[in-house]
């Protein structure tokens, strides 16, 4: 069975198409606006994972005429051991009112509440784990799943980074798609098996890569690059496929006998 991607969520054109169910999580890592304004556009529950929030207050100010950009992008939650979360961005956003949901039997009810801004002080679990634990809870009220698109998590401190890339590698085994942006890069866990990436030549620029993370190697075939592969081992100890190229008008195939990392690079906005 061939299992197909796409990444409509960075896309501003396609971002409002909220057909698939999406959840954003943002942690304390730089990003841009329009990054965020495409990406919270695609989702339809936002989260920051502690000092996130300082990031997602940060990037909006007052406008010109005296209104509040901040308050069109409030989260659902604030969630973490909030060590790092600022008490300026702690009350601002516990002042502001959200339309919240709650379920039962028969019918869905909204009510008015202040952003939650939840203290987790469990030291075995991370503050971007937290908040998908947050979010699994809310997929067990609705039934419904969510993709997930976490902002942040690939650049900073290396041992965050290495956090990242392992929480993912141990997610594709109990959630179907969980994808990692940058300003620079998506990326996300090809599981073992076949896939299809369909490519949007204007949100993703020329380079790419296939990066055997997590695994001692794996065997793969692609197509669709510049640079293909054919029943190539890969692994730290020999090939590493970096730098690759996609190529102008066609989608990739690639074909790995272990879990493997994607990644491509964005264009510049």
């Amino acid at each position: 069975m061939i299992i197909e991607w796409s990444i409509p969520f960075l896309d501003p054109q396609a971002s409002k198409d909220l057909d698939v169910p999406r959840a954003l999580i943002i942690v304390n890592q730089p990003f841009s606006a329009t990054l965020l304004k495409t990406l919270w556009a695609a989702c339809e529950w936002h989260c920051c994972a502690d000092g996130g929030a300082n990031r997602l207050y940060d990037a909006f100010g007052v406008a010109a005429g005296g209104s509040d950009l901040r308050s069109s992008f409030l989260p659902d939650m604030v969630k973490g051991d909030l060590d790092s979360l600022r008490e300026d961005v702690k009350l601002y956003y516990t002042s502001q009112v959200l339309h919240a949901y709650i379920f039962n039997r028969q019918s869905l009810q909204t009510f008015p509440q202040s952003v939650p801004v939840i203290h987790d002080a469990d030291q075995d679990s991370t503050d971007l784990m937290k908040c998908i634990q947050a979010l699994e809870e809310k997929e067990r009220i609705t039934g419904r799943e969510f993709e997930i698109v976490i902002l942040g998590g690939l650049s900073g401190r290396l041992d965050q980074t290495v956090h990242t890339l392992s929480y993912l590698h141990k997610l594709r085994k109990t959630r179907k798609r969980v994808y990692t942006v940058t300003d620079d890069n998506v990326a996300w866990v090809l599981d073992e098996g076949e896939h299809l990436i369909h490519i949007n030549h204007d949100v993703l620029g020329q380079t790419c890569g296939l990066l055997p993370v997590g695994v001692e190697s794996t065997i793969l075939t692609t197509t669709g690059l510049r640079w293909n592969l054919e029943h190539a081992e890969s692994s730290f100890d020999g090939l590493v496929s970096t730098s690759n190229h996609l190529v102008p008008g066609q989608d990739v195939v690639i074909r790995t006998s272990k879990p493997i990392w994607w990644c491509a690079e964005l264009r510049l906005s």
